[in-house]
């Protein structure tokens, strides 16, 4: 099958590294569109052989560029196109629909309880998503929690598939090389205990709590490691330099070995306000690292001793925090269950299965023609 996907942008991000992972794993032919931003990842996906066109919107209202839109998916007779993120669920869902392709979705990466990927979720944001989401056959949930808030919002619940976001293995397994590298590199000590952090910085995020919840551990030979960049940077380096501890906290800014990164932490803190998936706990663990965390609704149903839920405030998530670090449980071995239910090649074969699946519906093929997917269909 030839599948378009479409996605907003493609700088570094959750949504735009989940997509990079599934064209590499997918069983079909792939072509990538994105709005604007053509960020680091276009230039990752391109490595790998894909290839990746900007429509080079200017404006988010830009409605020139749907007829554009359209006109490119109908030259590439594509028999999928799959949007992700909600601009160009927008832009894509409907040009697709204009160019009469045979199925078209979407993935719901980051619908929170007030707000869709950062968006607050007004009216008209509800109105244009909605109105919108009439011209696909299904959108995928990345979780339960997802699915659950998609319905609620009015999305209904028979057109929705629930398939998790998925994980390579290999790039987030522990490195003792780089382990050392990395330490060496941000002038950490080899003995030193790192607490650490990952992901945009973001308010959401809340990476502030972190800083002030391990203010008071961090020592000389305790550091708060905080990886990614955004626009709450300055904010978290004011907050370090009010608790006292700007020179034990460790901006490392944008990186792309993620491995290497979780392999130089000793605990991994997630804390989120809002969570829809919660990927990088997923990776802390497949690093073998311990992790405290606000809310991850990936760990649902997944037994494992290696990862606590702690309160959303400092005091509280201090504790949580010095026990840790005292009983030094950093490990190197994946949790097997995260692995077995999350590994990107299981969770690839079930979006291609959805791909086929709904193009021989669309067809009119019988039901018990029908190659139907071990999936969880939301009912």
């Amino acid at each position: 099958m030839k599948v378009l996907h479409i996605i907003t942008g493609l700088g570094v991000g959750g949504a735009e590294l989940q997509l990079r992972s599934l064209l590499r794993h997918s069983r079909h032919d792939s072509d990538v569109i994105t709005l604007y931003n053509p960020g680091p990842v276009v230039d990752m996906i391109a490595a790998d052989g894909t290839r990746v066109r900007d429509l080079g919107m200017v404006r988010n209202t830009e409605l020139g560029a749907l007829p554009r839109l359209a006109r490119m998916i109908r030259a590439g007779r594509y028999d999928v196109v799959h949007a992700h993120l909600y601009r160009s669920q927008i832009y894509g869902r409907l040009a697709a629909w204009l160019a009469r392709t045979p199925v078209v979705l979407s993935t719901e990466h980051s619908i929170g309880e007030t707000h869709l990927e950062r968006r607050r979720m007004t009216p008209g944001v509800r109105a244009l998503y909605l109105a919108t989401e009439r011209c696909a056959q299904a959108t995928i949930a990345v979780s339960d929690t997802v699915q659950s808030r998609l319905v609620n919002w009015g999305v209904p619940a028979d057109r929705i598939w629930t398939i998790p976001n998925g994980l390579e293995l290999d790039r987030v397994a522990f490195d003792a090389e780089a382990r050392s590298r990395i330490r060496k590199e941000l002038a950490i000590a080899d003995d030193a205990q790192v607490v650490g952090v990952l992901g945009r910085l973001d308010p959401n995020k809340r990476f502030d709590l972190v800083i002030e919840a391990t203010a008071p551990l961090l020592t000389e030979d305790r550091r708060l490691l905080i990886v990614g960049d955004g626009d709450d940077r300055t904010r978290l380096e004011k907050t370090a330099a009010r608790c006292g501890v700007t020179d034990r906290v460790v901006f490392a800014g944008v990186r792309h070995d993620v491995a290497a990164m979780l392999s130089a932490m000793d605990l991994f803190i997630a804390s989120s306000e809002q969570e829809t998936f919660g990927l990088s706990v997923l990776e802390a663990l497949s690093n073998g690292l311990p992790v405290l965390y606000t809310t991850c609704p990936a760990l649902v149903g997944v037994d494992t001793d290696r990862a606590h839920q702690v309160p959303g405030d400092a005091e509280a998530m201090r504790g949580h925090i010095g026990e840790e670090l005292a009983a030094r449980r950093r490990s190197t071995t994946p949790v097997a269950e995260v692995q077995e239910r999350y590994g990107m090649e299981s969770v690839a074969d079930q979006i291609d299965s959805l791909y086929e699946h709904l193009y021989l519906e669309r067809r009119g093929f019988p039901a018990t023609r029908r190659p139907l997917p071990e999936l969880h269909r939301s009912l």
